[in-house]
């Protein structure tokens, strides 16, 4: 874990004037979120709401559980379009993806060649030969250009921008802005839909396993039109705006990892629980053969404390360091500490006790498990199970 001490935090705020942020993107929709006092953080070279002045991060966690929140993120949709548009990011991924169908969406993992990752996020396939991939925070651009040579493909930045409604009012939201729902539109389906005269994509996707869905802002939209719009559908449903702070809590008791904090180039996805997103039957794909002789022996886990999990903090078994928390918070819904530890080595499992450093400077007993902390079949965001907390 490098940048973080767990004590301080380097945040963006707005100040007067011009100068020095030349290279950092604004969302469309900053100057909704700058009278809420925002604070951001830069992702992707664009800026992104961790909290604000106007509310908790634990109204806005309740917020999310209850009703409907929105991020405006700092997803940075790349888009792939071509001939051999599939067939490099076939190369890319470790996951098959010329078994995605047109107008659905998968989930992209990258491997560097020695087998460690590189980012992940979600990739929305738009027709046969051209791609959306909602990147997570790093350089996917330059690492694709650099393996494209020789293909059929284009590389290009859409400048496009993404934002998420989630809770379990959301898809109440979406029908009152669409007037109805989009035709089979299940998890991770993407859909055309009419915004108030405006055709927006849509996706059934989140970063926190509430039920939800995900739209992207394009250069010819309206921004400003389309956010009143929606706006005015969520007006019955409790919609407001939250920050990365409130979602961090529902997305680690969800078990989402995030790029470059829970994993980085030194795991492979076999030691933070990812493997499940290898296809170890595709001809090929960048790091197969470092993977198929890569440490297996699980390094990431869950844990849960008393006390909330000092992110870069400590883990200890028998007086000894073991590991160190890669995320923490305390659980609103749970009562208790919820956070995700790697292990400097593999050896501990599913039930093992702990020491964990924890905010207030304690080293309290934790207890490592397999994430998520709940919903363990992930129902809540395929709308088979309605779990809104009193």
């Amino acid at each position: 874990m490098r940048g973080s001490d767990g004590k301080t935090r380097s945040v963006v705020t707005d100040l007067p004037g011009a100068g020095w942020d030349y290279s950092i993107t604004r969302h469309p929709y900053h100057e909704h979120e700058r009278p809420k006092g925002a604070h951001y953080c830069v992702y992707n070279r664009r800026l992104m709401a961790v909290c604000f002045d106007d509310h908790s991060t634990e109204e806005g966690y309740w917020r999310l559980r209850r009703q409907a929140a929105v991020l405006h993120t700092g997803e940075f949709p790349l888009e792939f379009r071509g001939p051999d548009a599939e067939r490099l990011l076939d190369k890319l991924f470790t996951k098959d993806i010329t078994k995605a169908k047109v107008m659905r969406c998968g989930y992209g993992l990258a491997c560097y060649h020695d087998g460690g990752l590189i980012v992940d996020g979600v990739f929305l396939r738009l027709a046969e030969d051209r791609f959306w991939y909602a990147q997570a925070d790093g350089d996917f651009y330059s690492w694709a250009r650099a393996h494209a040579v020789g293909m059929d493909v284009e590389i290009v930045d859409p400048n496009v921008f993404v934002s998420q409604i989630q809770g379990p009012n959301a898809l109440k939201i979406l029908e009152a802005a669409a007037g109805g729902l989009p035709e089979k539109f299940t998890y991770f389906a993407v859909a055309h839909v009419n915004f108030g005269g405006q055709e927006v994509v849509i996706s059934r996707t989140g970063y926190t396993n509430e039920l939800g869905f995900e739209f992207y802002i394009e250069p010819h939209h309206d921004a400003d039109a389309l956010w009143a719009h929606l706006q005015k559908a969520g007006e019955d449903h409790g919609l407001e705006i939250f920050g990365l702070d409130a979602m961090n809590i529902r997305r680690i008791e969800a078990g989402i990892q995030n790029a470059g904090s829970d994993f980085d180039m030194t795991t492979n996805p076999y030691e933070v629980g990812l493997g499940r997103f290898v296809d170890e039957d595709k001809v090929d794909f960048i790091g197969k053969a470092a993977l198929a002789t890569a440490p297996r022996g699980r390094r990431h886990w869950g844990v849960s404390c008393a006390g909330e999990p000092l992110i870069a903090g400590e883990v200890h078994v028998d007086g000894a360091k073991v590991g160190h928390v890669t995320a923490g918070a305390m659980s609103p819904y749970l009562k208790h500490g919820v956070g995700y530890v790697l292990l400097d080595q593999a050896g501990l499992g599913e039930g093992a006790a702990v020491m964990v450093r924890c905010k207030d400077g304690s080293m309290q007993t934790g207890e490592l498990l397999e994430p998520p902390f709940y919903d363990k079949a992930c129902e809540i965001p395929r709308g088979k199970l309605v779990d809104v907390p009193d």
